[in-house]
């Protein structure tokens, strides 16, 4: 270990600008680390073997003393990045639905299953008024959100609505327009 010879302050100064360290103070009491007083080798304390079954279980022990660092819990939500994670969410959603979709279209007439726009279209006729409209409205949400957001991140792409306080409020417009134009295709589209 490599030990410093720096002067210590008696008195706590009362102010930062009363401070006053003479530069020939400090510059002839410190030591610099020298070849000599540095040490190369390292020795490690002896050790013995343990079996792979009693190492992990020491492991296991040691991870249950790791302190957890902070994760979103301890944030207050704020509207950015809720909407940011909201939309790679939706962007998964309905890129996962998408090829769930075209695969089961695929092997639909392998399976006897009729997936086609006539079979869906019946079916969906056959359903209750409110079903239909919440329905419509589970389905309209994630394409909404996600093309509100998508021209909101071309908008700041060119540079503009980057302040603190139009991407919040932005982010609201977002969320209103997704609300009202998810409503409006729910129970208005034919």
């Amino acid at each position: 270990m490599i030990s410093l010879n720096i002067p210590t302050v008696l008195q706590r100064p009362t102010s930062l600008t009363s401070v006053r360290y003479p530069a020939s103070a400090i510059l002839t009491t410190y030591k610099a680390p020298t070849l000599s007083r540095l040490s190369t080798t390292q020795t490690a304390p002896p050790s013995t073997p343990v079996p792979s079954t009693q190492a992990h279980q020491i492991l296991s022990r040691q991870r249950l003393n790791r302190p957890v660092a902070p994760h979103l819990t301890i944030y207050q939500p704020q509207i950015p990045w809720v909407l940011s994670a909201l939309n790679r969410i939706t962007g998964s959603l309905l890129s996962g639905a998408f090829y769930l979709f075209g695969f089961t279209y695929l092997i639909s007439p392998i399976l006897g299953i009729h997936v086609e726009s006539t079979a869906l279209a019946a079916s969906f006729a056959e359903l209750p008024t409110a079903v239909k409209v919440g329905l419509k409205f589970l389905v309209a949400v994630p394409f909404t959100f996600h093309s509100f957001n998508g021209v909101r991140h071309l908008v700041w792409d060119s540079g503009r609505e980057l302040a603190n306080k139009s991407v919040v409020r932005t982010g609201w417009a977002v969320v209103g327009l997704t609300v009202v134009s998810s409503g409006a295709l729910a129970i208005y589209g034919s």
